[in-house]
């Protein structure tokens, strides 16, 4: 019977099946941070038990990190209590941790990755929504609650409902200036974002095969943004070339027999899904959003719309939130900051496509730009290219890695009714800190908006 990738990695995961429908799935890999781990290390420790299998999970320090001067002890104490107890938990149940200070630290969703322990194949999980990021390597990964990392790191499995299928495909070229933070945007933009509520989406075509690896984790990182449960992409040639060589990717004979398996996870030419959208990436422009959730998207030149449809009290909340008006254009409107990081763009492709951009440009004097490398590696790759030399001579400021603006857990906060164009994932209220006005965007055009000063298209000046 034919299969679609998501059920043939599913299927080889389920333990057993239970009355009810429900399935209990293994887990091969676990990721956690300070977050969303402290209860579920407190709840084991009230139950008198320990990590089952301690090496299939890591740890790492990123959302409540500050980004500058981080031999330093944390300013904040919640933060710094949160920091301090990773390393407690980690230390009494023998989970490798990359904390501050460590070459290896870095945000979970990009580590993961860079360092090889995402591959093709697994079922990966993590306290924080965004993991749906590792489904661009072919496997299956989303995010779970403090309740189910405490059941992962109890017993290594997982009591799940199977969600539905979707199958994204996008086909064609990308026009100038349009990237696969864009793609993600404009397809948000037609769904909702509750559009994919209850499904698992894989992403296919022409235009998906075109992006490089950082390209396919923006795409897959913000699956969970139009409601989806994950987001993944059939591994190949970009995948394997990746990986290979990566310090927990397999070497040798190793090597050979996994990436033999790889080349099979792939959906089957007549898998059945239960909903096919189809996109054009011609049709795709650089994308901007005017509202308070991922949905709420338009094209950099369009209008915002006139009403909310069938839900106007939520759109005119939004809009007044935002300060902005139905019809308005976007384009000109001034901005005060920029922040270029995240999970969903800060790596060091991220990094490279600025800094060329940004080169023998200064930043507008009313902006303030932030930019945070991912983690440790790629900080240490984008000074060694120079690129924190061209940021600086820009009038950025080039920051150590965390999670920094993308939320207002740490000290790096949007002051309260000011603009933030953004490259991170959510624009909800109060997400960049109380009263910030988020603006999701593309690293090009969020670079475009720091040495303008406001809302531009990005494609009239490359």
């Amino acid at each position: 019977m034919a299969k679609t990738l998501f059920d043939k990695i599913w299927n080889a995961h389920v333990v057993t099946s239970v009355k009810g429908g429900m399935e209990v799935l293994y887990i091969d890999r676990h990721l956690i941070h300070e977050v969303t781990s402290p209860q579920a290390f407190a709840g084991l420790t009230a139950r008198g038990i320990g990590v089952l299998r301690p090496k299939q999970t890591l740890a790492t320090a990123d959302h409540n990190v500050p980004t500058v001067n981080q031999h330093l002890p944390i300013a904040e104490p919640l933060s710094r209590f949160q920091v301090d107890k990773l390393s407690e938990n980690c230390a009494r149940f023998g989970i490798t941790l990359y904390g501050l200070g460590h070459p290896r630290q870095g945000i979970v969703h990009v580590i993961g990755p860079e360092l090889g322990i995402t591959q093709p194949g697994l079922t990966m999980v993590c306290g924080d929504s965004h993991t749906s990021t590792h489904g661009a390597f072919g496997c299956i990964a989303f995010g779970i609650g403090t309740s189910q990392v405490e059941q992962v790191l109890a017993s290594q499995c997982l009591l799940l409902s199977r969600p539905k299928r979707m199958r994204i495909t996008v086909d064609g070229l990308l026009g100038k200036g349009v990237l696969a933070k864009d793609i993600i945007l404009h397809i948000i933009s037609r769904l909702s974002a509750a559009g994919g509520t209850g499904y698992f989406v894989e992403y296919a075509g022409s235009a998906i095969r075109a992006l490089s690896m950082e390209g396919r984790m923006t795409v897959c990182n913000m699956s969970i943004e139009m409601g989806a449960r994950g987001g993944l992409i059939a591994p190949d040639e970009t995948t394997f070339a990746y990986l290979r060589d990566r310090p927990f990717a397999p070497t040798g004979e190793g090597w050979v027999r996994a990436e033999a398996g790889w080349r099979n996870l792939f959906s089957d030419d007549d898998a059945h899904f239960d909903r096919e959208l189809h996109f054009r990436a011609e049709d795709i422009e650089p994308m901007l959003t005017y509202g308070t959730n991922p949905g709420m998207a338009m094209a950099v030149g369009g209008q915002i719309p006139a009403d909310g449809g069938d839900n106007p009290a939520s759109f005119d909340k939004s809009l007044h939130y935002m300060g902005l008006q139905p019809g308005e254009r976007m384009l000109g409107k001034a901005i005060q900051w920029v922040f270029i990081g995240s999970c969903t763009n800060s790596r060091i492709e991220d990094l490279r496509l600025v800094a060329e951009f940004v080169r023998g440009r200064h930043k507008a004097e009313t902006v303030r730009v932030l930019v945070v490398p991912g983690s440790k590696q790629v900080e240490a790759e984008a000074r060694a290219e120079g690129l924190d030399k061209i940021f600086a001579a820009a009038g950025f400021e080039f920051r150590e890695p965390g999670c920094s603006a993308c939320l207002g857990m740490n000290e790096d906060k949007i002051p309260s009714g000011e603009y933030c164009v953004s490259t991170s994932n959510r624009n909800f209220e109060g997400r960049q800190g109380p009263g910030a006005r988020t603006i999701l965007a593309s690293p090009l055009t969020a670079a475009a908006a720091a040495v303008t000063g406001r809302l531009v298209d990005v494609r009239n000046l490359l």
